[in-house]
């Protein structure tokens, strides 16, 4: 046979292989790598810190979210993929196939865990909060970061917690977020919304935490954001008239969980947090505040009013004199209890 056509036959067979190989490869591919479902049926993977691929593989099986197992080993050898597995949590449907749902474990692409602090928690429910979402394993773990002398000291807080500069926001983090680094996050937002206040540029780590403590306090006696200016003025000229805050919110800051009402046996409670017998201002933040708080204590509105009483439909009634304030709460708060 001539030899040019012994070539040709020789590279037309072995094209021919590759052919039958790739087309071979493509139909074991969708016969045992395919989507088992139409993409109906969701499932949660958790892949933890430290699982063998044979581990995932198992639970992907049990779950009936791949066809063959030995087939996705065989995609995990061929692609090398056994050491590049990610820990997280991975949203997956029976309408991915084998080669996709190894990319995404494999690229990390984990699902994100949302959660909302509302305007006015302590670093207590923030961490409550956080071991709900499942992402981190106590309140202590939580408190301790929020503590940690490092972070006070980056971040200039002249306090032993950072209670006050976490802002009220909504985050989203992979499962397994460190703690301390939930927390620098929550830091960072506080100051970045600081910007938008005018009044803060260049202000001092001092001014700033005084600034924090009352806007921490409005947050939590405030129930409409229009009257915040006005009860930071009130707070402000109680300091300045030597006349104590008597915030109930810094009473209800001693308790685990906020008490519907508070009694006189509360207001004898001993503590730096008391204001009904301390003067001055409590030791500390008594929650984080939101924007509006923070532009409250930045912007107040001064008025001759020292009292304020909550009324049923959710305003205050505020008072310059004690008369006017007994007077109001015989009228909205006393008929209350008869």
């Amino acid at each position: 046979m001539n030899p040019k056509k012994i070539i040709t036959f020789t590279v037309l067979g072995f094209a021919l292989i590759v052919l039958v190989t790739i087309f071979s490869f493509f139909i074991i591919d969708e016969m045992k790598g395919g989507a088992v479902g139409d993409g109906q049926v969701n499932y949660e993977l958790i892949i933890d810190s430290g699982a063998s691929s044979s581990t995932v593989v198992k639970e992907l099986s049990s779950a009936g979210m791949i066809k063959s197992s030995v087939y996705f080993n065989y995609l995990i050898k061929f692609t090398r993929s056994g050491n590049k597995i990610k820990q997280g949590v991975y949203d997956i449907n029976d309408g991915m196939s084998s080669r996709k749902i190894l990319d995404l474990i494999v690229s990390g692409k984990v699902k994100l865990i949302t959660f909302t602090v509302p305007e006015g928690y302590n670093n207590r429910q923030i961490g409550d909060l956080l071991v709900s979402k499942k992402l981190i394993l106590s309140r202590e773990t939580f408190l301790a970061a929020a503590a940690n002398k490092a972070v006070l000291e980056k971040f200039k807080i002249p306090a032993t917690t950072t209670e006050g500069y976490l802002f009220p926001e909504t985050y989203s983090v992979p499962l397994n977020y460190p703690g301390d680094r939930i927390v620098e996050m929550m830091i960072k937002r506080f100051f970045k919304k600081l910007e938008s206040i005018p009044e803060a540029k260049g202000i001092s780590a001092k001014d700033l935490h005084a600034k924090v403590v009352l806007a921490s306090i409005v947050e939590r006696e405030a129930v409409r954001k229009e009257e915040r200016p006005m009860m930071a003025g009130v707070f402000l000229t109680r300091i300045e008239k030597s006349i104590n805050l008597e915030s109930c919110a810094t009473i209800q800051y001693l308790f685990d969980k906020p008490k519907k009402r508070l009694f006189e046996t509360d207001l004898k409670i001993v503590s730096p947090y008391n204001t009904y017998m301390n003067s001055g201002w409590p030791p500390g933040p008594i929650s984080n505040p939101g924007l509006p708080a923070l532009l409250a204590a930045f912007k107040p509105e001064k008025s001759d009013k020292l009292f304020f009483l909550l009324k049923p439909d959710g305003s205050h009634y505020f008072s310059a004199t004690f008369k006017e304030h007994l007077d109001a709460k015989k009228k909205f708060i006393d008929v209350l209890y008869q």
